[in-house]
């Protein structure tokens, strides 16, 4: 089995990754996970990551 064969568009980095979690819709790697983590607000990837992460919207939720 292929290993890119599972792999999906990371919607920080906009690397193909095949693990990592869903976020309502958008798919973040497990390296960008992990850096978002670790990362202070008051760094300058903290922005960038504001940024990437502000455009997220929750499935409708059907009854």
């Amino acid at each position: 089995m292929d290993p890119m064969e599972n792999s999906k568009q990371c919607g920080i980095c906009e690397d193909e990754k095949s693990s990592g979690i869903h976020l309502f819709r958008l798919f973040i790697c497990s390296d960008c996970e992990t850096n978002m983590i670790h990362t202070e607000p008051r760094e300058e990837k903290y922005q960038y990551y504001l940024h990437k992460l502000k455009d997220i919207q929750q499935p409708p939720i059907y009854s």
